[in-house]
């Protein structure tokens, strides 16, 4: 049923996103009217979808079969019911959703506004937060998150990695918080809607450490922790309300909690690609903050689930920039035949395929290490650098396929080229 209703939804919606294309609404001035019902057929299909995931939480036999069913071997890449249906649901919502509104973000380097309303109304903070503030998350639920990411990547990654940001803070909040921490910020989110939160981790560095940090944290007079130093290429760092930054404090990398305030200043750094997050440097003037973790936190394992986030972006990304080289490969013609015939053309998609594979996998597995509590800085560190390596060869490649066309604005590779570019220069800066 659940099915059936996901493909009806999926159709409706390609149906308008087709006519939303055509020039003659334009001429009939229904415009408007068209978008309009564009965003609440998302809207209902996606709030649907989440006050399901809160049934399958609230009924102990369904909650018993779904722990039941995930007692399994530690490294399965066969889905859970509940997993599969997220997956179905943001594939969609990547598609008729996010794909749309890619280029002109990217063009006018703004992320939609429209954006956060359908993030409220798909439910996308739920999947971090617990049960008991309303939300569905399990307590480590990280192979999870890595499948939202790379769902969402499908549609576009500087998008996806906006909408990620409040997400994957409240994913390191509830991982590594302390009580105090948890208590200060986790009942906000699951009651503020609107409240926007981001990474400030890299550093205006050459060949960047996040081991070793310029930024510093020090105890004032009256006992209080404040930071002082610049971050760069913060994703949406101008809209802000909470910060997470790391910092040098007791001559050790630390990670800390920041409200906006007036000590914190702000100044617009364009990148290469990415430009749909608005990406920002900010600087610390001794900024009040608050130590993120107790003494147990892990540093090390925090910048692995960041890692681990941005290669299941990178994941996504490249499935989307396979699916457009092999249509268009089949629909472009050279010499009276579709250049996918050509071995040259079909060798590189083949490659794709099978990079995107070993890349996938080697997600999951560090994925599934972390949501076991088992040591994975191996696996994730082995994933970082695979993803960074093929995710490049397949933008590249996905230009190339394209000739002439994939330098152009026209066609989408271009710009996922420059996207994919992020997997080797970020740490951290995202959360699984």
């Amino acid at each position: 049923m659940n099915k059936m209703a996901n493909q009806a939804q999926g159709w409706s919606l390609a149906l308008l996103t087709k006519i939303a294309g055509s020039q003659l609404i334009d001429q009939l001035k229904l415009r408007k009217w068209l978008e309009k019902s564009l965003y609440q057929s998302a809207k209902h299909s996606f709030k649907t979808l989440s006050q399901t995931q809160k049934i399958f939480q609230s009924q102990p036999q369904l909650k018993q079969q779904r722990l039941a069913n995930q007692k399994k071997d530690l490294f399965d890449l066969h889905l859970t019911e509940d997993q599969q249906m997220t997956c179905d649901a943001l594939g969609q919502f990547a598609t008729e959703v996010l794909y749309p509104l890619a280029r002109d973000a990217d063009q006018h380097e703004k992320f939609p506004d429209v954006l956060w309303q359908h993030c409220s109304d798909l439910g996308l903070h739920d999947y971090a937060l617990t049960e008991a503030l309303g939300g569905v998350a399990t307590e480590k639920n990280m192979l999870s998150n890595v499948l939202i990411a790379e769902q969402l990547a499908r549609g576009d990654f500087s998008l996806a990695a906006g909408l990620l940001s409040s997400f994957s803070v409240i994913n390191c909040i509830s991982q590594w918080g302390s009580a105090q921490v948890q208590a200060d910020f986790l009942p906000a989110f699951a009651t503020q809607t609107d409240l926007r939160a981001s990474f400030a981790v890299q550093e205006n560095t050459s060949g960047f450490n996040p081991m070793q940090l310029k930024t510093q944290a020090s105890i004032n007079h009256l006992g209080e922790i404040q930071l002082q130093g610049e971050k760069t290429l913060v994703l949406l760092g101008e809209t802000a309300d909470v910060l997470i930054v790391s910092a040098e404090f007791n001559a050790q990398p630390d990670v800390f909690v920041v409200k906006r305030d007036n000590s914190i200043r702000c100044k617009k750094s364009p990148a290469m690609g990415l430009k749909a997050t608005e990406t920002v440097m900010l600087y610390f003037d001794h900024t009040p903050a608050q130590r993120l973790g107790d003494h147990d936190f892990n540093y090390a394992a925090f910048l692995d689930l960041g890692s681990l986030m941005w290669c299941a972006l990178a994941v996504g990304s490249c499935e989307a920039v396979k699916k457009y080289c092999i249509e268009y490969a089949n629909q472009r013609h050279a010499f009276g035949e579709p250049i996918s015939h050509r071995q040259s053309i079909a060798f590189m998609i083949a490659d794709m395929a099978i990079e995107i594979e070993a890349m996938r996998l080697l997600l999951f597995q560090a994925a599934s290490l972390a949501e076991a509590g088992q040591a994975f800085h191996r696996e994730a560190y082995l994933a970082r650098l695979l993803c960074a390596e093929k995710a490049m060869k397949i933008g590249t490649d996905g230009v190339q396929i394209l000739g002439g066309h994939g330098y152009t604005k026209e066609h989408p590779v271009e710009r996922w080229y420059r996207d994919l570019r992020a997997i080797a220069i970020l740490h951290s800066g995202l959360h699984a």
